[in-house]
């Protein structure tokens, strides 16, 4: 319980923030045609705002299972990664504990805990902590768009939209040390970059994931 405390306090800054994404699909989900229960509960099931305002695009019917299966995969296969990453630690934990940390893996607390972890910590509720407060903040949030956010308008308006991405860019630089790390990092962005609107929706992060792995480890081979 205290690591999920510390690991649920670290991220509540970052948390407040995902309540007008939240909002955001919310209003996205009705004006889709979903029902404000419908909404709510994708987003108490499924967690990803990113596989869910994608979902959107395809909640017509016929709906194309096939493609809307193949397009979730792309943008969440980098969970494969921070799985991967964690691995050494989360692998320690019984079957059940396991299952539910893992449940509520985002970006945000696998940039938190994992640096956290290498450094010696062992309680894995740091990893759930964070989860379920940001977890707790994107529900809220779709359940406040879903049943009135139009009257908010724009959430980019107020700048919400760079959040997000200054928080990774920090959590990357900060473990930027020598060539080593700084060299794969770049690699990553780079091919993130330039595929950008040349593959489908997500498959740019996954190959500048896959970019920057291998990168690293021809660098760490030298």
């Amino acid at each position: 319980m205290r690591g999920a405390r510390r690991g649920a306090g670290r991220l509540f800054p970052i948390a407040i923030f995902t309540l007008p994404f939240g909002v955001a699909f919310g209003v996205a989900a009705s004006e889709a045609g979903l029902t404000s229960l419908q909404a709510i509960t994708m987003s108490f099931l499924v967690f990803s705002g990113a596989a869910q305002f994608a979902a959107l695009d395809f909640w017509q019917a016929p709906i194309a299972f096939g493609s809307l299966a193949m397009v979730i995969f792309a943008l969440n296969a980098r969970h494969v990664i921070m799985g991967a990453a964690l691995s050494p630690w989360i692998n320690q934990l019984p079957i059940g504990q396991r299952v539910l940390a893992l449940s509520y893996l985002s970006d945000p607390n696998f940039a938190d805990s994992q640096p956290t972890f290498q450094n010696g910590e062992k309680d894995a509720g740091v990893l759930l902590g964070g989860g379920l407060i940001l977890w707790t903040f994107w529900v809220a949030g779709t359940a406040v768009g879903a049943m009135g956010g139009r009257a908010i308008g724009d959430t980019a308006a107020f700048g919400i939209d760079v959040v997000m991405p200054c928080f990774f860019v920090a959590a990357v630089v900060g473990k930027m040390k020598g060539r080593k790390t700084f060299v794969p990092v770049i690699a990553a962005s780079i091919v993130s970059v330039v595929l950008l609107g040349l593959v489908p929706t997500g498959w740019n992060v996954v190959l500048g994931a896959l970019a920057g792995g291998l990168t690293g480890v021809l660098f760490r081979a030298d």
